[in-house]
Formats: C-alpha cells, sequence, structure tokens
C-alpha cells in the first residue's frame, strides 16, 4: 500500500527537520513516547549525514560518558571534514542539568555540529521551566500516524486556505478507507500499527499510560497518589467530546481541585492527553473556561461518537501543530460552545482569526442545525465529517457552503 511506503520514510516530518536544521544547529524533537523519535531520528534524519553520534541518556554507558567528559562528542574520530556531523541526543532532558549543558555545548559547537534533541512529554514540560535556551534552537513535533500522514494526498497549505472544502479527491477511497480502518482499531502509535494484531494493541495500551504514569510524571511531580493519578485517567475516556468540569472530577475522586488541575496538565505535558479551549470572540453567551480533553491513544474510548470525534481532534491538531512549526502562521484550534448549549466540535484559527467550522457525525449527511447557526455567526466555510461511507454532498447556507463528507476522504488531504 502508498500508506506503507509513507509510514517508512515520514517525509511529513522529515521535510520540516530539513528547513529547521538548515536554520538552526539545534533542533529539538517533541511528541508522545512511542511515537517514533528515536526510530526518525537514526533511521532518516541519520542517512543525510556522513558521520553521526548517537547518545541516550537511558544508556548506563552513555551516562558515564557525558558526566566523565561533557564534550565526548568532539572526540569522537570523524570521516569527513567537509560536513557537519550529527549529535542525536536522546533522553537527555532526563539529565538534571540538561538545559544548561546544552546551552553550553551549542554556544560552543554550534558552527561545527548538528545537534538532533528528541524527547517525550519531559522535554516539553522541562521547557517551559526557564529560559537558559532561549533564541538556540527551534522545536518541531512529531505524531502517531494519522491520515494525513499516511496519505499520499496532502495538499498545499496555500491551497487548503483558500478553498477548505474542494481538492481533497484525488488519493483513491479504498487507500485511506484502509487507513482509517486501522487507525480507528490500533491507534496511529507505529509499533501496534504496525504489527496489525488488535489482541497486540490492547497488551501494548494496557502498558502504555500505566508506564508513563508511573515511570515519567514521578520524576518531575512529588505524586503521593499514585492510585489515584491512575484512576483519574482511567476516567478521561469517558469525558471525551464534553467539556471537563474539573470541580466534578474533584468530587468524584475527592481531592482537590488544584491538584486535579495540575494532574490534568501533567498529562497534557506528557502527551498523554490534549485538551481543546472554547472560541468565544464573537460568539453570544459563549462559555469561557471549561476545554474539552482528547487521548492520543484512542482506540481505549468504548462510545463511538466520541472515539471519532477524537480521531478528528488528532488530525486537526497534527495539522495545527505543523504549520505553526514550520513558522506559516499562529494556527490553533477550539471549540464552539454557547450558554444555551449549541456546540460545535472543531474551529481552526489563523492569527487569532477563524477560518473553518467542522462537525463530527457518525452517519447523519444533513447539515446540523448548530454547525448552521455558528457558520451564520462567524461567515466561514464548514465542514461536517461523518463515519458513514460514501457521502459527499455540498450545501448552501446563505452565501456560505458545507461540505458533508465521509472523514477519510477529507482528513486524509489536510496539509
Amino acid at each position: 500500500m502508498v500508506y506503507t511506503l509513507n509510514m517508512n520514510k515520514r517525509t511529513l516530518y522529515k521535510k520540516l527537520w530539513d528547513q529547521l536544521s538548515t536554520d538552526k544547529s539545534l533542533v529539538m524533537l517533541a511528541g508522545p513516547r512511542q511515537s517514533g523519535k528515536t526510530t526518525f531520528a537514526r533511521d532518516i534524519v541519520a542517512k543525510d549525514f556522513s558521520d553521526i553520534v548517537y547518545f541516550n541518556w537511558d544508556l548506563a554507558k552513555d551516562k558515564r560518558r557525558l558526566i566523565d567528559d561533557p564534550d565526548f562528542f568532539s572526540k569522537e574520530p570523524r570521516g569527513s571534514v567537509s560536513s557537519k556531523p550529527l549529535v542525536i541526543l536522546d533522553e537527555i532532558h532526563k539529565y538534571r542539568f540538561w538545559k544548561n549543558y546544552l546551552k553550553g555545548v551549542y554556544d560552543q559547537f554550534a558552527h561545527d555540529y548538528q545537534f538532533l534533541v528528541t524527547g517525550s512529554g519531559r522535554l516539553e514540560f522541562s521547557r517551559k521551566a526557564g529560559d537558559s535556551l532561549a533564541g538556540r534552537f527551534l522545536k518541531f513535533h512529531i505524531f502517531p500516524f494519522t491520515l494525513a500522514e499516511l496519505s499520499s494526498g496532502r495538499r498545499e497549505l496555500k491551497d487548503f486556505m483558500d478553498n477548505p472544502l474542494d481538492g481533497f479527491d484525488d488519493v483513491p477511497t479504498g487507500e485511506t478507507k484502509q487507513a482509517f480502518e486501522s487507525l480507528w482499531e490500533l491507534s496511529g502509535f507505529p509499533e501496534p500499527f504496525i504489527k496489525g494484531k488488535k489482541t497486540f494493541w490492547s497488551a501494548w495500551s494496557a502498558a502504555y499510560g500505566q508506564q508513563i504514569v508511573r515511570d515519567d510524571l514521578t520524576t518531575v511531580a512529588d505524586i503521593r497518589n499514585l492510585d489515584i493519578v491512575e484512576t483519574l485517567f482511567a476516567l478521561v475516556p469517558s469525558r471525551v467530546g464534553s467539556p471537563l468540569s474539573m470541580n466534578n472530577l474533584a468530587g468524584d475522586l475527592q481531592v482537590a481541585f488544584d491538584t486535579i488541575k495540575n494532574w490534568l496538565l501533567l498529562f497534557d505535558s506528557f502527551y498523554l492527553t490534549f485538551r481543546l479551549a472554547p472560541w468565544t470572540a464573537k460568539i453570544s453567551r459563549s462559555i469561557l473556561k471549561e476545554k474539552k480533553i482528547y487521548l492520543f491513544n484512542y482506540p481505549v474510548i468504548e462510545d463511538e461518537a466520541a472515539r471519532f470525534e477524537n480521531l478528528a481532534a488528532l488530525e486537526f491538531l497534527r495539522a495545527v501543530e505543523t504549520w505553526n512549526d514550520y513558522g506559516w502562521g499562529k494556527f490553533s484550534i477550539h471549540y464552539l460552545r454557547n450558554k444555551n448549549r449549541q456546540e460545535v466540535d472543531f474551529l481552526i484559527a489563523k492569527n487569532n482569526k477563524p477560518f473553518l467550522l467542522a462537525e463530527t457525525k457518525l452517519s447523519d449527511d444533513t447539515p446540523a442545525a448548530n454547525l448552521l447557526a455558528f457558520q451564520n455567526a462567524l461567515d466561514i466555510p464548514a465542514v461536517q465529517l461523518v463515519k458513514k461511507e460514501g457521502v459527499k454532498k455540498v450545501y448552501k447556507n446563505g452565501k456560505n457552503s458545507i461540505l458533508v463528507v465521509t472523514a477519510h476522504r477529507w482528513l486524509s488531504s489536510l496539509p
């Protein structure tokens, strides 16, 4: 299949690396644990370099090398004097003084070496704790496989922005349907996706969340009630698709509101979850605070409609983060809800100006009333994504249009 080829090359992220590494000698790659960061660095990026030094803080011998000689990589023999060596620093964020270390090596070796720093949530979490690296690095994100990455039909951003409702149907429907079905059952995490077995995903999934909660979260936070944190994470799948009340969660688990707030921030920082804030500008009686929560490992969600919404949310998140990483603008993703409980699942904005609405439905191929109403208020294009096969219809709503389409056909074209 075409998407197997794309899977092996991860071209979507390789092009981004090529641009960022041209502009800066220190590039950070963040993303969920087991989303393919190390494989991307060692098997894809490294192919363009004659000399590669790989370091992994989790390996005792590498840890000793750095402690004994912080400039260890500069002592490695080089096969080429005409090109920069690549230094891959994997899991370096687990080193207590990692930011000061990177500042030092960048200031001394930026002209002579290319550095790629990979890490999961801890890297993202720690990055917010200080500015010792300010101005010294560029960052991008890698995600589990998405429909758009697996597809051969991604559009250019300019074309998409000019007309998001057209030009998406260049890829054979059978290709995108197969990719969707695999993602639906197995998630986009490379190992279970490539294995292709639901039984393997089940075993992998059970260990995945527990490993992050027990091993990763405890490295940055003093968590004394791990069993309650695990219970909170187990409750998340049933909360997907609705505004999340932290007060209700605090009451259910009998802990303080601030405790729930901090634990949820850790879930976000370690890529267990992501949350969308409501869009409030120009929306009468909009809600102001409660966010919606989603999972990266969405097959754990039993409710079909909620899982479908989550899958679409991750597709949009990947797109928005990639556009931001390229520097194409300040893109953001939100949801719409007012105090009358009218809601639309997604709003995409560029530079704080909305340009697209999106709603998810399992089978309803007529535009939702709320989508029509919010489109009239915002005067922007809208798409209704359905899980049902064989749907492609365009409806007029005043001077605007609404596309109702089978989700995998449209999502696979996201830039």
